[in-house]
């Protein structure tokens, strides 16, 4: 899903809603639910129409820029009319937790897949991983040449070779993880580094893109964005590969998107349901045959064929709690106008 030119959490964990839009009521009678949908379209179709077929729920799905919803929840408070909030990244469902806006997730949900993705207070599940990578352009750089650090990509050798989506929400548990691991001083100037040398674009589909085409040499992206444009070009048309940092490296991110139930939810039953599914076996398998690339978290489940198994990589050791609402993250892209 290519998102607007936002930041993850806007004024969510500052100044309050900021981008937030109107939107109508929503049915309450029991059989249906409202999900608040910042995940990919095309998965969240996927595991909706699953969903329906299988408990006759009706879902209404509204989707939008995670940020801009969670800002949307905010300001509507106890009248918000969702009764799931489904998110590509966890820092916004860390935001809504402090303001007391979510919901206990049922115990058997949260037991589906491993603790230490959870919410670490209970009050969203973990559904799907991705793991920050480097695309880079196997015309323009050899294995030999890659960094073992992403904080490298901030030093001269990358000078103009660089592209990088500042405003996708992707990026901000990315820097997030450069904070919490390397200090807030590294942090800004390896921004300051990335600025210097790379080209800004509005989302990684199109980082992917020009690094795939030589525009950028490299640039840093969640893994699936690959593997969609392999789909995309086939084999021939593939002129780029992924890059893995060296194990613990804040680069080597494990990310993860999760759900919630609403506080102000009266159709908590059913709310409760879908989350179930989502993690259920049927709902995560759905999720691994899909297009959406994404790790699977339920044990048992495989993801998708050409993956990198999960266990062959050593990411940082972050847990959700610790990357925390991206407030920090945020302020620096601020500072240095990159919002």
């Amino acid at each position: 899903m290519r998102r607007a030119n936002v930041p993850l959490l806007s004024l969510l964990s500052v100044l309050g809603a900021l981008l937030a839009g109107g939107c109508g009521g929503a049915s309450h009678s029991g059989r249906e639910l409202t999900l608040y949908n910042g995940q990919h379209e095309q998965t969240t179709a996927l595991l909706v129409a699953a969903f329906e077929k299988q408990t006759g729920v009706k879902v209404n799905v509204r989707s939008g820029d995670e940020a801009t919803l969670g800002n949307q929840i905010l300001q509507e408070g106890s009248s918000s009319p969702a009764d799931v909030f489904y998110t590509e990244n966890t820092p916004v469902l860390e935001a809504l937790r402090e303001h007391g806006l979510l919901a206990p997730v049922a115990a058997a949900t949260l037991a589906a897949v491993p603790s230490r993705y959870d919410s670490a207070q209970g009050d969203w599940v973990a559904v799907s991983a991705r793991v920050s990578t480097l695309v880079y352009n196997t015309r323009q750089i050899t294995t030999a040449q890659l960094p073992s650090s992403i904080l490298e990509l901030a030093g001269p050798r990358w000078k103009g070779k660089v592209g990088f989506a500042p405003s996708e929400t992707d990026f901000q548990p990315l820097l997030s993880a450069i904070v919490k691991l390397d200090g807030t001083a590294t942090a800004e100037r390896w921004l300051e580094g990335m600025q210097a040398n790379g080209r800004i674009y509005p989302d990684n589909e199109t980082v992917v893109t020009q690094v795939n085409n030589g525009e950028s040499a490299v640039g840093p992206i969640n893994h699936y964005y690959w593997y969609r444009l392999r789909d995309e070009l086939g084999a021939g048309g593939v002129h780029s590969a992924l890059h893995y940092y060296a194990s613990g490296d804040a680069g080597d991110l494990l990310d993860f998107s999760g759900a919630a139930v609403l506080r102000s939810s009266s159709n908590r039953s059913a709310a409760q349901a879908f989350l179930a599914f989502l993690v259920s076996r049927k709902g995560q398998e759905a999720l691994a045959h899909s297009h959406s690339y994404e790790y699977p978290l339920r044990p048992g489940v495989t993801p998708a064929r050409g993956l990198v198994p999960l266990s062959s990589l050593h990411p940082a050791a972050l847990t959700p709690a610790e990357l925390g609402d991206g407030s920090a993250a945020l302020a620096l892209e601020q500072k240095l106008g990159l919002l």
